[in-house]
């Protein structure tokens, strides 16, 4: 994200273009995936045939030790069962294991009217979320495909909504950015540090655009409607990304399925990270993923700590000195360097202020700077230099 769209797909024999499941890859004007939704095409991602009737949508959560959180994600989102949206016949719920060590899988069996599946045995070229999320797609009976995580808490009617404003915007794929649940002074001082650099980034507005060429979405709510997923190639064609929904928002634009990208602290919300550690291991798998010049940028964050936090005490000391003939001289200069510290300060809180988060995380973000810098530099480390980073007890090829 935040460079030119990638070659995914590669280019033929030839110089043409690559089919992907017998589809021209080859661009076109934007269309309209209504105009081709539900019509056969050549090549499949689903196991079964296409039922007669397909269901309107079909929730898939990839789970690996979250008893933690998966009881309060599932009561939001079953409790959205009602009489013109059942679950069991409007919509399904699967829930796939991936070999948890914990009460995972117990949870979600406790919930009726959920499925739960293993999944499969994990395969040289997949990524654990991307191989448990292919368990169940290749399955799915819905129209429209929720890829959602366990952590995620879901607001009250936004199933049937999220459904409604892909078809309003005529978007193939919409992805929501959630409200983020912290904990913790680490926690609310770092996450806003993260996420304006990712606003900025990755503005919805030109994210949304079919003209631009920049894409962007969040695993955390990934909206996909059944044909545009199998004009992707499902969750196949991202299988060894680390950040597959980032990926495969590459292929929407790609593709022209329609992308739509927003956030969305009316629809969801996630608490991504339940200790200090997870944090700092999950932001050094994704941030030289997520952010140009991670090298760069953490050179400039220390900057701003050092002026933040410097030029006070320094404009102090000039106001204290007792250099006799000099001294009006030397509170000239303290002034300028407390006019020098607000401009850097009102600059660092409105770049603040673009991550949604509330004013109190925000204020506290400075505090955050110096973990963000270590992991910029680390996160840089681990893809340019090891080109390895690890997840949940797993290692994979930066």
């Amino acid at each position: 994200m935040g460079k030119d769209e990638p070659d995914l797909s590669g280019a033929a024999e030839g110089g043409g273009w690559k089919p992907v499941l017998g589809l021209s890859d080859e661009p076109t004007a934007p269309v309209d995936w209504r105009e081709w939704a539900g019509k056969s095409v050549a090549g499949t991602v689903f196991a079964q045939p296409e039922p007669e009737q397909l269901i309107e949508l079909t929730v898939i959560i990839p789970a690996r030790d979250e008893q933690d959180c998966l009881g309060a994600c599932l009561q939001s989102l079953v409790s959205q069962s009602e009489e013109i949206f059942e679950l069991g016949k409007d919509w399904e719920l699967i829930i796939v294991d991936d070999h948890s060590g914990d009460r995972t899988s117990e949870i979600a069996r406790g919930f009726a009217g959920v499925s739960v599946l293993e999944a499969r045995k994990l395969e040289p070229g997949w990524t654990g979320k991307a191989n448990a999320i292919w368990t169940a797609a290749t399955h799915a009976r819905g129209r429209w495909l929720l890829f959602t995580d366990a952590d995620t808490l879901h607001e009250p009617g936004n199933l049937r909504r999220a459904m409604h404003e892909a078809e309003r915007h005529k978007a193939g794929m919409l992805s929501y950015s959630p409200r983020q649940i912290v904990r913790g002074l680490a926690q609310r001082s770092l996450m806003p540090l993260v996420f304006c650099e990712l606003a900025l980034a990755y503005p919805p507005t030109k994210v949304s655009d079919p003209n631009q060429r920049i894409a962007a979405a969040n695993g955390q709510f990934l909206l996909v409607e059944r044909e545009a997923y199998r004009r992707l190639g499902g969750h196949a064609s991202v299988a060894d990304k680390v950040l597959e929904d980032v990926e495969l928002a590459y292929l929407a634009k790609r593709r022209r399925v329609g992308l739509r990208f927003r956030y969305a602290d009316d629809a969801v919300a996630t608490r991504m990270y339940r200790t200090t550690a997870a944090m700092i291991e999950g932001w050094t798998k994704n941030l030289a993923l997520l952010i140009d010049n991670t090298l760069a940028l953490s050179l400039w964050r220390a900057l701003d700590f050092l002026l933040l936090f410097g030029l006070p005490l320094l404009a102090a000391e000039l106001w204290n000195a007792r250099l006799g003939a000099h001294s009006l001289e030397w509170l000239g200069a303290g002034w300028v360097l407390a006019a020098l510290w607000l401009r850097t300060l009102f600059r660092f809180y409105a770049r603040a202020a673009k991550s949604n988060f509330p004013f109190v995380d925000c204020a506290l973000s400075p505090l955050g700077l110096p973990l963000f810098v270590v992991l910029l530099y680390r996160s840089w480390f681990q893809h340019r230099i090891l080109k390895q980073v690890s997840w949940k007890g797993r290692s994979y090829k930066a």
